[in-house]
């Protein structure tokens, strides 16, 4: 089946994505409380809005699933 798809008006509501993020750039008060890695994971929505922050890539797509999401990775 080759039938082309037209995927700008697909609702994407439930499209979040995961990102590394350095804990340098965070805020200094959330870097007291990561401790001593360097780097964690981000879920945004697709509009950018950061839904959280977690310790490893792999706990940050079981959280997305768990809420019914669809998690794909940015780099």
């Amino acid at each position: 089946m080759n039938t082309p798809f037209d995927f700008k008006d697909a609702d994407q509501s439930n499209l979040v994505y995961v990102r590394p993020v350095a804990v340098a750039d965070l805020p200094e008060d959330v870097q007291d409380e990561i401790g001593d890695q360097e780097t964690i994971y981000a879920v945004h929505r697709a509009d950018g809005e950061r839904l959280a922050l977690v310790k490893d890539r792999k706990l940050a797509f079981m959280l997305a699933r768990q809420n019914d999401f669809a998690p794909v990775t940015v780099h």
